[in-house]
């Protein structure tokens, strides 16, 4: 056995000792609230007569879910935290509370908390324009900017106008980019220039594009590596001593990587993707970690800690942009009779989200290693059920009908909207739905032509008549709106 197969294992051997230890016995009250949450992971919707919810094993199974980690947060503290199946299916690695993944665009909100720190330090103004603080890179002008400033509080809520999305990310062996070439759009970067979609101030545009600029502003200011600043005055100060930023990972961090799988469970290249887009998509964490951050905020929030920020910069950043959900850094979502903050992300072969109620001190995080992030909804409706968060979860009471055969059979096919595609299969009598090539699922029909899928929520879905002979296409509609996949 060679030098590196004994490294491995010895990582391996680090990682089970790790998980013993972390291991935890939670009193009885705790322990049936997580028994009830496992074997009750219920969807958006109730089918009168149809089995409508399953055991945690039975999703991750159905969802090829490799490996996933839980943090709940009650009455202010972590309550539980808790792993389930396999960080490396491979080599049979567990996930453990220890256990790391990448937080994707959960990473925005751990960059707007070391923005804001520089703010409330007196060290940049989030309301000047962003070449007040940038020295190494300026934004072209261009004819949405005439007479026009950009802010950084445009930066960290998304309304700068710009574009670029997300990030791809690079395999281990590719080169990486510096900042300065992925705003620029220049090789190495595998994304576009940053640049304006939109006249800034006017709207919410959702650009992780525009969050990396607010990176090299805190690069600009600090003149510290950025994965350093945020150590130093974010992850440690809250607690988030198993995070960071720091692109490729550190090797001392190597053993709790969570490795990457797409969504039909199947390894990512490499294992996982790097990100120098630290800012956007760079953060590499757990649920544990997290609702360190989520309690902190929350406690802030109503003047009871600042760690790092205080009540007024918190109460900053959990007020939303005028006539939308976008906070800095996070959304506030009006679920029942509270408010949320919250963010999600989807790096490659990852997927994860938080809330965190902005009253009474709940909140949940759940992270995969998958592109599957159906699951998420479901537990976190179950653990919103389970701890009576009031009018959080609502589902919707469907009764089926039975349509015949004949009539069936005429919606078999493959239907196409631009680059994305429906496929209806039939088998044993029941049609089902397969999403850009993704796993079937069971179509439910509530008239000869409408239906759903328990899987997905769709506002309505139906089949229509289309433009060729008495061909169906499916169709589904937004109130007014309606996007129609077309049967060839």
């Amino acid at each position: 056995m060679g030098f590196k197969s004994l490294c491995f294992l010895f990582l391996i051997a680090c990682t089970y000792t790790t998980s013993a230890q972390s291991q935890k016995t939670y009193p009885d009250s705790v322990a049936k609230k997580i028994s009830n949450i496992e074997n009750t992971i219920a969807g958006w919707v109730q089918i009168e007569g149809v089995k409508s919810a399953w055991t945690l094993p039975e999703r991750m199974k159905y969802y090829h879910i490799n490996g996933l980690s839980i943090a709940v947060i009650h009455n202010y503290k972590l309550e539980w935290a808790k792993g389930y199946g396999w960080a490396d299916s491979a080599h049979q690695i567990p996930v453990t509370t220890q256990t790391l993944f990448q937080a994707a665009s959960i990473s925005k909100s751990l960059n707007a908390v070391g923005v804001l720190k520089l703010a409330q330090e007196n060290k940049l103004n989030i309301h000047d324009d962003i070449n007040t603080w940038l020295k190494s890179w300026h934004l072209p002008a261009n004819n949405f900017t005439a007479g026009k400033k950009i802010t950084v509080y445009n930066l960290l809520n998304h309304t700068a106008g710009f574009n670029v999305h997300g990030f791809p990310g690079y395999e281990k062996n590719d080169p990486l980019p510096t900042i300065i070439q992925i705003l620029n759009g220049e090789k190495p970067a595998n994304s576009e220039p940053v640049q304006f979609l939109a006249e800034p101030g006017t709207k919410v545009e959702y650009s992780g594009g525009g969050i990396e600029i607010s990176q090299l502003i805190i690069t600009d200011i600090t003149h510290q590596p950025y994965d350093a600043y945020q150590w130093d005055k974010v992850l440690k100060p809250l607690g988030m001593t198993n995070s960071f930023y720091t692109q490729p990972p550190p090797g001392n961090k190597t053993a709790l990587l969570a490795t990457a799988y797409d969504r039909d469970g199947k390894e990512i290249n490499g294992k996982f993707h790097i990100y120098p887009e630290m800012a956007a998509a760079g953060l590499w964490t757990n649920p544990t970690d997290l609702s360190r951050f989520i309690i902190e905020t929350q406690l802030a929030y109503e003047g009871r800690s600042n760690k790092v920020l205080s009540q007024a910069t918190t109460r900053e950043m959990l007020t939303p942009f005028k006539g939308s959900d976008a906070g800095l850094g996070v959304f506030i979502d009006s679920i029942g009779d509270r408010l949320y903050f919250k963010h999600g992300g989807a790096n490659e072969g990852f997927r994860c989200q938080y809330f965190g109620s902005l009253t009474g001190g709940d909140g949940v995080v759940v992270m995969v290693n998958s592109d599957q992030d159906i699951i998420l909804h479901d537990i976190i409706n179950g653990i919103a059920q389970e701890y009576n968060w009031k009018n959080f979860y609502k589902p919707e009471k469907k009764t089926v009908v039975h349509v015949p055969d004949d009539v069936l059979q005429q919606y078999t096919g493959n239907y196409f909207s631009n680059r994305e595609q429906m496929s209806v299969g039939k088998n044993n009598g029941k049609l089902y739905l397969s999403l850009n090539g993704n796993a079937p699922m069971q179509m439910y029909f509530t008239s000869n032509t409408d239906f759903f899928v328990s899987e997905i929520q769709f506002n309505k879905i139906r089949f229509e008549k289309g433009g060729a002979g008495n061909s169906y296409d499916i169709v589904l509609r937004n109130g007014d709106n309606g996007v129609r996949f077309v049967k060839k």
